[in-house]
């Protein structure tokens, strides 16, 4: 079996921040969701992927290189443009060959794996086995109908009127049967290629479609809520590790990682918590719910269920709550803040609080 995972895409939902890097990028528990996506992958027993880029190609062959670090093999495909799910099958022909495969969107996080879906995917080989999760509004999904044994009858796209509560979510396996799927269809109203048409057409061709549901955690980090509540999920199964500089004015309390090279000083650390390579903490409270990146500064700050990405500088800014902070960012008052903020702050950018 081999691996489609997808990372093309714009992410105009978490703007500022994809402007200048790509969704798949945006770190939780300080790391990329792209690399929490290629590992949930590779523990599939999947090693050869084809990874769908966009115009962020470069940025993203930069931090994953040829996939060796993860213990797989990237073949990159690049997309002009957002086209759709099922173009995307379309120009990875090639790399899929006749082989079965398992197609992830690379912004969908699934900590708790679809190892056992996967497995009776491989027994029962049907034409195509989608993920189903159960959703309070099934209105902003593809929607599956599903009969008895959990065979697909139908799939529709968005309903007005949901006959099932059951949301395809950003996995799929297949077989060499989705390429003629995929070739006998036309473009949808918004002018993409549909993978939900796609598996439409088998089911209409009478093709066997299955449906399994995953009942774990799921979160599609499109919006930077969904990447802060997923980052508390990833956080709370942290192993605790203290390879930094930690004084003795400093008190650590719960499950935090202090990473080798940051230096922390005369703060309290709250877990869960990690603290990234080269950075220095001073005078504040981290945590709880808090990733900060490598290389950062934050002096006389309270920061909790917050990101900060990679060499931010936070100082004197009150406290800082469910707030993501770009790389190389700054962030800081006149004096000692004591203010509440809530900060949405991109790559390179200076922003003033009220102290």
């Amino acid at each position: 079996m081999k691996a489609l995972v997808l990372a093309g895409g714009t992410g105009t939902r978490l703007r500022p921040f994809s402007y200048s890097m790509p969704k798949q990028l945006i770190p939780v528990a300080n790391r990329p969701v792209l690399e929490h996506v290629l590992e949930s992958v590779r523990d599939l027993g999947v090693t050869e992927i084809g990874l769908i880029v966009g115009e962020h190609e470069q940025q993203i062959a930069e931090v994953l290189g040829d996939g060796d670090r993860l213990g797989v093999r990237l073949t990159y495909l690049r997309q002009d443009a957002p086209r759709g799910l099922a173009h995307t099958v379309a120009i990875a022909r090639e790399f899929l060959g006749d082989d079965d495969f398992v197609m992830y969107l690379g912004d969908n996080m699934l900590p708790e794996g679809v190892a056992d879906i996967a497995a009776d995917f491989r027994a029962a080989r049907p034409a195509a086995q989608v993920v189903v999760y159960k959703v309070a509004d099934p209105r902003a999904f593809g929607v599956a109908e599903l009969g008895p044994d959990g065979e697909v009858l139908r799939l529709v796209e968005k309903p007005a009127e949901p006959r099932s509560d059951l949301a395809l979510i950003g996995v799929y396996f297949f077989t060499p049967a989705i390429h003629e799927a995929v070739a006998a269809i036309r473009p949808s109203a918004r002018g993409e290629l549909e993978i939900t048409d796609a598996i439409q057409w088998l089911v209409e061709s009478g093709a066997d479609v299955r449906a399994r549901e995953y009942s774990g955690y799921w979160k599609d980090t499109g919006r930077v809520e969904d990447v802060l509540a997923c980052n508390r999920r990833l956080l709370d199964d942290l192993t605790p590790e203290i390879a930094g500089e930690v004084d003795e004015a400093t008190r650590v309390i719960g499950r935090v990682v202090i990473e080798a090279g940051a230096k922390v000083t005369a703060s309290l650390i709250e877990g869960p918590a990690i603290i990234g390579a080269g950075t220095v903490v001073d005078a504040a409270h981290v945590g709880p719910y808090t990733a900060l990146g490598r290389d950062c500064v934050l002096h006389a700050t309270h920061v909790d269920d917050s990101i900060i990405l990679d060499g931010a500088e936070v100082s004197n800014a009150g406290r800082l709550n469910a707030s993501l902070i770009g790389r190389a960012a700054t962030v800081n008052a006149g004096a000692q803040g004591t203010a509440h903020h809530r900060l949405i702050v991109g790559d390179h950018t200076h922003v003033e609080v009220a102290a």
